[in-house]
C-alpha cells in the first residue's frame, strides 16, 4: 500500500515536471492594450498631416498630427523620435466635407454630415510586409439647424479620434 502511494506521488511529481516544462515553451503573446508589435520595435516617428482637402479647417492637420502622437504615446510601450523611426506614419488630409443627409420638407436638410478622410503613408522598416498606404475616414452626422461653428468645434475631434483608432488598430494592433 505504501509502494502505491509513493508510485502515485512519482508519477504526479513527474506530471507537473513535464507540464511545467512544456507550458515554459510555449509562448503566448498578449496584449490587453491591444499593442502587437515584434520587440525589434522600439520607435515610432509622426510626420505631420498637411490638408489638401477642398474645404479646410486651419486648426485639423495640428489636431490630427498631435492626438496621433498622444494615443501612439499612451496606448504603445513604443518611443517617438523626430524621424526615421522603426514605425513611421505620414500622410494628408484628403478631404472635408459637409452634405446634407436627411431632407425634409420644402428641400431643406435636416441633418448635415461632416466627413474626414486622410491618406496614410505607414512604413514598418522591421517587417515590410506590414507596410502600406491606405485611406482612413470618419463621419458624424448633426442637426443642421446648429450654429457650424459650434457644431464643428465638437465633432471633429470625435472624428479624428474614430480614424485614429481604425488607424491605431490597422497598424498597432495589426487587426
Amino acid at each position: 500500500m505504501l509502494s502505491n502511494k509513493r508510485n502515485f506521488i512519482v508519477a504526479m511529481f513527474a506530471v507537473l515536471i513535464g507540464a511545467s516544462v512544456f507550458l515554459n515553451s510555449c509562448r503566448i503573446n498578449y496584449s490587453f492594450s491591444g499593442v502587437s508589435l515584434s520587440p525589434q520595435i522600439k520607435t515610432y516617428s509622426v510626420y505631420y498631416f498637411p490638408n489638401r482637402a477642398r474645404l479646410v479647417n486651419p486648426a485639423l492637420s495640428q489636431l490630427l498630427t498631435e492626438e496621433l502622437k498622444t494615443k501612439l504615446q499612451r496606448k504603445s510601450p513604443l518611443k517617438e523620435t523626430a524621424e526615421n523611426g522603426d514605425l513611421v506614419f505620414e500622410g494628408i488630409i484628403e478631404d472635408y466635407e459637409v452634405k446634407p443627409m436627411s431632407i425634409q420638407k420644402g428641400d431643406a436638410a435636416a441633418q448635415n454630415r461632416l466627413t474626414i478622410s486622410i491618406k496614410v503613408k505607414y512604413t514598418n522598416s522591421v517587417d515590410t510586409s506590414q507596410s502600406f498606404e491606405r485611406s482612413f475616414s470618419g463621419y458624424e452626422d448633426f442637426d443642421s439647424s446648429l450654429n457650424w461653428n459650434d457644431v464643428e468645434d465638437e465633432i471633429v475631434p470625435i472624428i479624428v479620434d474614430k480614424i485614429l483608432e481604425d488607424l491605431f488598430n490597422a497598424t498597432i494592433a495589426n487587426w
